[in-house]
This record gives C-alpha cells, structure tokens and sequence, in this order.
C-alpha cells in the first residue's frame, strides 16, 4: 500500500514539479516508506525540505521527526561536535544501514554500509531471547535454530565492507548461546573449554557476504 500510495504522493510529485525547479541534479531513492533525497546543491535541499512536509500532510502523512534531517555526504566532511547546532551530520541510516564515507584497500575514498547500531542490537536481543527460550531444548534443535537465525541475518547485512559486524554478531551469539546453557542447571555451568567441544562438533556458519560488489 505505501508503495502505491507514495508513488503518487512523492514520486511522481518530485519527478514531474519539484526537479525540473531545481538548480542541480537531484535522485530521490525510496524503498516503501522509507527515503532519501540526494542533491547536488544545498540551497534545492532546503527548499525541497521546506515544502516536501506541506505535500505529505495534505494526504494526511507527516514526516518522522526524529528520522527528518539534512547530511552533508560530501567526502572529506568532519562530524558535527556536541553542541554545534550550524553543522550538519556527515553519515545517515537507511534501510538498516548507516552510510559512512571511508577508504579501500587501496585508498580511495568509498562509501562504506555498516550494520546500523539499533538494528544489531535489535538483532543480538532477538538471538538472546532465543536462546532463553530453547535452553533446555535438546543442542542439535539450538543449532539448527540459531544457524537460521544467524543466515538470515548475513543473507541481508553480508554486503561488502560490513564483515567485521557480522563477525561481532557471531561472537556475540556465541555467548549467548554459552550463557543460556549454562543456566540450565547451576551445579554444573558450560565452561569455555566445554562450550568449545560443542563448536567443534556444531559450528555456528560464519559469516557470509551475499552481497558482493568490487571495490575501486
């Protein structure tokens, strides 16, 4: 239904009034309800910002206050300092993702995706829970369940340049997993050295980048 709806509300509007009064060249990405407005030029940004909340509310939507902002994605901009209400943000989410400029391998300047802090939380929460819920479950049944989970995961965040999050998760999975098994009866806790035996015999996969794409 947001598709459909927004696609008359915002998307045709920006392609067929709001471009063609632009000084620069301007992309809008949108994904369901959820978009980003690219501009060449910081005066089209603001007078896109200026009416883009009017157009919205006269179908009866609004703007997420706290996900509304302007970036200056320009490469090479520093990060505002805690009480500098003049500069902007340099990195913004989207999609489950926060958006960072960066460097290659070879040095070249590269815009990095990196697992968004309250999507891993929300993630790491959901594996904790999970391995609550199933502790005294029998451990090929755990195993099965967390792979899953753990595959998912990757199967969406294992884009280029984020592997170093999807490591952490694991790690951060596996002590869940080593927590919760542990507490299935107190007289006997699962050592490191025993909860190792149990990763030799049912490793959890490691991580996997689904989405590859090369770097300059």
């Amino acid at each position: 239904m947001a598709n459909i709806f927004l696609h008359y509300v915002l998307d045709e509007w920006f392609v067929e009034q709001v471009q063609p009064r632009l000084r620069g060249p301007s992309t809008l990405v949108r994904y369901c309800d959820d978009f980003v407005l690219l501009f060449a030029y910081r005066d089209d940004a603001v007078r896109v910002l200026e009416v883009l909340g009017k157009r919205l509310g006269k179908y009866g939507l609004q703007l997420h206050p706290d996900k509304t902002r302007m970036v200056d994605f320009r490469a090479g901009q520093r990060p505002a300092h805690d009480g500098d209400d003049a500069a902007m943000a340099t990195s913004f989410s989207f999609l489950g993702f926060v958006h960072v400029w960066g460097k290659s391998r070879k040095g070249k300047v590269v815009v990095w995706q990196r697992t968004a802090k309250d999507r891993f939380a929300r993630a790491l929460h959901g594996i904790n829970e999970q391995c609550r819920y199933m502790r005294h479950w029998l451990l090929r049944d755990q195993h099965k369940r967390l792979c899953q989970m753990l595959k998912g995961h990757y199967a969406y965040y294992g884009i280029t340049g984020n592997y170093k999050r999807l490591d952490e998760l694991l790690c951060q999975a596996q002590r869940c997993w080593r927590n919760w098994l542990s507490r299935r009866s107190r007289a006997s806790p699962v050592s490191w050295i025993a909860f190792q035996r149990i990763l030799d015999h049912l490793p959890l996969p490691r991580p996997k980048i689904a989405h590859s794409y090369v770097r300059p």
